[in-house]
């Protein structure tokens, strides 16, 4: 069963897919780096420019995102 999507919810999906680049990682290959990613923040590097497959895939993905603030809050609460 397909559900119809508002003229919002489509637009939205294209922009994510025009988005999308060639390069680009998955949601389980960013996890293995978020610990990676979240100390150099945590460090005062530029994570970003360091890490720019995770920074893009962050950006993009609210799961990823939600896991990374999630673990950028533990470790800040920790130390």
């Amino acid at each position: 069963m397909m559900i119809p999507l508002g003229t919002d919810q489509f637009l939205h999906l294209v922009e994510h897919i025009l988005a999308t680049e060639a390069d680009e990682i998955d949601c389980d290959t960013c996890f293995t780096k978020l610990d990676w990613y979240a100390e150099m923040t945590l460090a005062g590097q530029d994570a970003a420019h360091l890490m720019p497959q995770v920074d893009a895939h962050l950006r993009h993905c609210s799961a990823c995102r939600e896991e990374y603030e999630a673990l950028l809050s533990a470790l800040k609460a920790t130390s």
